[in-house]
């Protein structure tokens, strides 16, 4: 495995070593694959520690593998089926990238060679269940803790070293259970979703697998994704999308278990997220209002009537006490008179000043002054009506509205 035997040696041209192996090119790493000038190659080895960062894969946590921008870890579910596992395996080893597979126990049990192939050719080995339920997120867990112990069994039996097995399990379909996972981790098991799919278990064509992990590759940056071996257009759409990742200047990452004698790559919390927040990234949520604790959680006294500059004439009251204080207050003030309230009757100018309309105003001033004028009608009102009459135009219509005589037959025809 390139860059695995000088990873954590501490001598300087050692460190050096390692430097230029992380950050060369591909063509750099091509010259490490024998017959290939233009493979692809792995770009260096990641140790994690299942205990440190259970649940990996951003499809369904949080958290997903602590890559760099333009890095890859393809990984493989459902093996092995020798007629197309073989050949994965085969596309793999021309381009001396190194990949994970989560195997189902059946398949194991039924090929154990496809397993000793791939620890032959060091790839990580994880599990994938002991028959490929989709019914973990709803299965009893003495049935899935049956499932786990199944796939590792007859995964790790054809193994000659055993500890060969990658504590790494990816529960079926992704159908995820709280109950499941905590069960995994308690055993030191990490538990592998994916960053994104290429959906090539569905009934598609060979270019729609490379378009798929291509396009979503492009919009994440970098990640883990999702294929299966078994698969026959995942065969035929691999050599396509290693050809892709070549040329747009991605990079292969192995990733391996720790252990004793090689522990986890250094890491930062942060570098665990797809896209870590940055100092010039808006905050999307406010942050949460802290909870305060009060040393003393007396309560203020009530203020009294003395401060309310009233005199109460004894022990000062705490409020509220209406009747008391009501009583000294209107003590204090004198009663208003009841002619402060009364209104002249028949007041043109309280009428004017009221909120009724001029016109209403004008009516009850000239009724008020209605008795003054005499019995008749009112002088101004007289002389008003009596131009209007003069006016030629109304006197016409005054002389038309005269009762005409009635007119009476005065000849009838006579019979004849």
């Amino acid at each position: 495995m390139i860059g695995s035997s000088v990873v954590f040696r501490t001598r300087p041209w050692t460190v050096l070593l390692l430097g230029l192996l992380t950050t060369a090119s591909p063509a750099a790493f091509a010259a490490e694959c024998p017959g290939h000038p233009g493979a692809l190659g792995t770009s260096r080895t990641l140790v994690v520690d299942p205990h440190e960062h259970p649940r990996i894969g951003t499809m369904q946590y949080r958290e997903t593998l602590p890559l760099k921008d333009h890095e890859v870890v393809l990984t493989f579910d459902d093996g092995p089926l020798p007629k197309n596992s073989n050949q994965v395996l085969q596309i793999l080893g021309d381009e001396c990238i190194k990949a994970t597979f989560f195997i189902i126990g059946e398949q194991a049990k039924a090929n154990p060679e496809g397993v000793r192939k791939l620890v032959a050719a060091g790839h990580t080995v994880g599990t994938h269940s002991m028959n490929h339920p989709l019914t973990f997120d709803r299965m009893p867990l003495d049935k899935a803790e049956a499932q786990i112990n199944g796939g590792i069994e007859w995964t790790s039996a054809p193994m000659t070293d055993p500890s060969k097995l990658a504590p790494f399990f990816r529960i079926p379909g992704l159908m995820r259970a709280e109950g499941v996972e905590n069960l995994l981790i308690s055993r030191g098991i990490q538990v592998w979703s994916a960053d994104f799919p290429a959906d090539d278990w569905r009934h598609i064509s060979p270019d729609r697998v490379y378009q798929l992990a291509i396009q979503r590759l492009e919009a994440k940056g970098k990640g883990i994704l999702l294929l299966h071996d078994i698969q026959a257009r995942t065969v035929a759409a691999l050599p396509k999308i290693i050809r892709d990742l070549k040329a747009r200047g991605y990079r292969i990452v192995h990733v391996v278990p720790a252990t004793a004698d090689q522990p986890a790559t250094p890491t930062t919390a942060v570098e665990w997220l797809l896209h870590p927040p940055t100092e010039t990234t808006p905050i999307a949520r406010w942050p949460s209002v802290p909870n305060f604790a009060f040393t003393q959680t007396a309560t203020l006294p009530a203020p009294g009537l003395a401060d309310l500059n009233t005199q109460t004439g004894h022990q000062p009251l705490v409020l509220p006490r209406k009747t008391v204080a009501q009583a000294d207050v209107t003590a204090t003030l004198p009663a208003p008179g009841r002619d402060l309230f009364a209104i002249p009757e028949g007041s043109v100018d309280v009428l004017l000043s009221a909120t009724l309309s001029r016109r209403a105003a004008t009516r009850l001033a000239i009724a008020a002054e209605a008795p003054h004028a005499g019995k008749g009608k009112p002088a101004k009102m007289q002389a008003r009506r009596t131009a209007h009459a003069a006016h030629p135009k109304h006197a016409a219509q005054a002389k038309s509205t005269s009762p005409r005589p009635t007119r009476v037959a005065t000849s009838v025809k006579k019979r004849a």
